[in-house]
């Protein structure tokens, strides 16, 4: 055994991602908004460029980055970056460097769904059980660090320490979730919609430019997240809102109010389908009744809508109801949220299934600490925070690349794309100037690998009308 192949590459996949990566313009975009200081940002373009080629490859680290720069790889391709070299640049990121890059991410996003079906096919939207709705997710994730030279960890609700990151990701009725805007927190902050306003405002703009203009958006968000800033930043930009309200007075007075006669039974867990009467057999209901938020602010602050709520039998209190314990939200267990949607397109039961749809966006986190966010390996504060936008854009780009590759593929995760599409081993050989990759013989998705090389090679391939 010995490692003298000097032609051999462990991820030939690289070539056709990043070559769709230039063809969204991400090279150019980067030389044109990041503006690091001193020689450290110099060729920012190339350097944004080999960080999420080395993310699209499996590097969860700034060592990692030195797969970039084995084999054949320098004659594939040009100008890898040592990981000194790279990790030097995040650390030269201040606050205002990673919104530019934030800026980067969201422009790069909507070329590169220009350049596929990264969303679907647009007349899908119709058919959607959302009511023709796009989903846009807001959520947070700790993200686990080690160590004590990490500048912003700490502990925080879950009691791990950590940084947090807030991310926002978008899904229609045809396509997986691609985030569409993401922010970095210290951990102390964890549990708190700090920044929530800004990153949820931010999401909903990028959101309008990548969909159709008549296409209505839904921001879907949890209790932690029901507070005006969020609310009404979804609003200004012409979204609607679904958010799950804490159980205060005025939300347990509301409930109070709801008549017996209002609550419908729903598909829930452990339900059965009675097909002689057509209805379900469940002990969950829901019911709605009109609500305002904030109501206790100034009328401009208040938002009208609906206040949806379901039912589940609260089995510990039945046990207790001999013991004089026969009240209304003993017996029951609540759970309410807030809706501006347009009660003719989200009906109560379907406004109920759609919501409970929120929690898609913990296999997005799960995703991204499977791939790219498995560690947040600087101990500067803002050089982690331009990682999660390099993890970020790593992420969308590589969903890309699996909607050009096959229908199969279009929802599949990051590490099953990377397994069938990025890490395919090749040995380059030159001839007549012209370099050829010889991939394995009988690979299993030979096809699909082709697809998308051939969906972003120049010349285009020719295709019959």
């Amino acid at each position: 055994m010995a490692f003298d192949d000097p032609n051999l590459v462990s991820s030939g996949g690289l070539v056709p991602v990043l070559a769709l990566a230039d063809s969204a313009g991400l090279w150019d975009l980067a030389d044109q908004h990041l503006t690091v200081p001193t020689d450290k940002g110099a060729n920012a373009g190339l350097k944004v460029a080999s960080l999420v080629g080395g993310m699209v490859a499996g590097a969860d680290s700034i060592d990692d980055m030195a797969l970039l720069r084995h084999g054949g790889m320098g004659r594939v391709f040009a100008r890898a970056y040592a990981p000194s070299t790279l990790g030097s640049f995040l650390r030269a990121f201040t606050f205002g460097h990673v919104r530019q890059l934030d800026a980067v991410a969201s422009r790069f996003l909507i070329t590169l769904a220009g350049l596929t079906r990264l969303l679907g096919e647009a007349d899908a939207a119709e058919n959607s059980s959302a009511g023709g709705y796009a989903l846009l997710d807001i959520d947070d994730t700790i993200i686990e660090v080690h160590g004590h030279a990490k500048q912003g960890a700490g502990f925080g609700y879950s009691g791990v320490r950590g940084l947090n990151a807030l991310l926002a990701a978008l899904a229609t009725a045809t396509s997986a979730p691609v985030v569409v805007a993401q922010r970095l927190r210290k951990g102390s902050t964890t549990g708190s919609p700090r920044g929530a306003k800004r990153l949820v405002g931010d999401a909903v703009r990028t959101s309008r430019r990548l969909l159709a203009k008549t296409q209505p958006v839904l921001v879907r968000m949890d209790s932690a997240f029901y507070g005006r800033g969020p609310v009404h930043a979804a609003l200004a930009g012409g979204a609607e809102v679904s958010v799950t309200v804490r159980m205060d007075k005025a939300v347990k007075a509301a409930i109070t109010g709801i008549g017996e006669d209002a609550w419908t039974t729903i598909e829930y867990t452990d339900a059965v389908f009675d097909e002689t009467s057509g209805k379900w057999i469940s002990r969950a209901e829901v019911a709605e009744v009109d609500f305002t938020a904030f109501a206790a602010q100034k009328k401009s602050e208040q938002v009208p809508g609906r206040l949806v709520v379901r039912r589940i039998p609260d089995f510990n209190a039945e046990k207790n109801k001999a013991a004089g314990q026969d009240t209304l939200f003993d017996v029951w267990r609540f759970h309410a949220f807030f809706t501006t949607a347009d009660p003719d397109v989200l009906d109560t039961v379907t406004a109920d299934k759609t919501h409970r749809g929120h929690a898609v966006i913990e296999q997005v986190h799960a995703d991204l600490k499977n791939s790219a966010l498995a560690h947040l390996p600087s101990g500067v504060f803002t050089a982690n925070a331009a990682g999660l936008v390099l993890a970020v854009i790593a992420f969308n780009l590589t969903r890309a690349a699996g909607t050009l590759a096959a229908p199969d593929l279009a929802r599949a995760t990051t590490a099953t794309l990377r397994r069938k599409l990025i890490t395919v081993p090749a040995r380059v050989a030159t001839s007549a100037r012209r370099i050829t990759l010889h991939l394995p013989t009988a690979w299993p998705w030979e096809a699909a690998w082709t697809a998308l090389f051939n969906s972003v090679s120049d010349p285009p391939p020719l295709h019959a009308d």
